[in-house]
């Protein structure tokens, strides 16, 4: 990945996809973790299994969200990897406890209740949150920040996505001096 890496966390419908979208348009290499690294899990151990396919109630729905896990192999491998400048990672996964301090700065992008609500009803794809209990849990988890990661720089992502990276970009300069 690069000599500094940044990940960029949040619920979904936070904005990390738009982020990432662009921080690439400014030339900025990106690593979009919920496409490259992500699968359903056992957040523990990493052991893969399967969802049941139309499994949509409040239990398959907390076990799906549950088990979205990345390769915690692959993070590794990827930071390993100084080749270039900086890395911005981005994405939201339920074993991040288990590689967030390999980065050198974690950033969080939060949203009020009613931008993430507008934003994943408007989904029309299969993205997380459209359904009544993929909602039901992120407004849950909105209201506890349970899935936040500990000592993240919190983003507000409401804000246009050029003003959102701007500020980020601001605070990796800031940080690397």
């Amino acid at each position: 990945m690069g000599v500094r890496n940044y990940l960029i966390e949040g619920l979904s419908g936070a904005g990390k996809t738009a982020v990432a979208e662009e921080l690439e348009r400014r030339g900025r290499h990106v690593v979009h973790g919920d496409r490259e690294l992500a699968y359903h899990g056992d957040p523990d151990t990493g052991e893969p299994w399967t969802v049941p396919a139309g499994a949509h109630g409040p239990d398959a729905v907390s076990r799906r969200h549950r088990g979205w896990i990345w390769n915690v192999d692959r993070v590794r491998s990827l930071i390993a990897d100084r080749s270039r400048p900086e890395t911005f990672l981005c994405g939201g996964s339920r074993n991040h406890s288990r590689y967030i301090h390999l980065f050198d700065r974690v950033f969080v992008l939060d949203v009020d209740l009613d931008t993430l609500k507008r934003r994943v009803a408007g989904r029309t794809d299969d993205e997380f949150g459209a359904r009544p209990a993929e909602w039901e849990l992120l407004a849950g988890l909105h209201a506890t920040k349970e899935d936040m990661p500990k000592g993240a720089t919190i983003i507000d992502g409401a804000r246009p996505v050029a003003r959102v990276v701007d500020e980020i970009l601001s605070l990796c300069a800031a940080s690397k001096g």
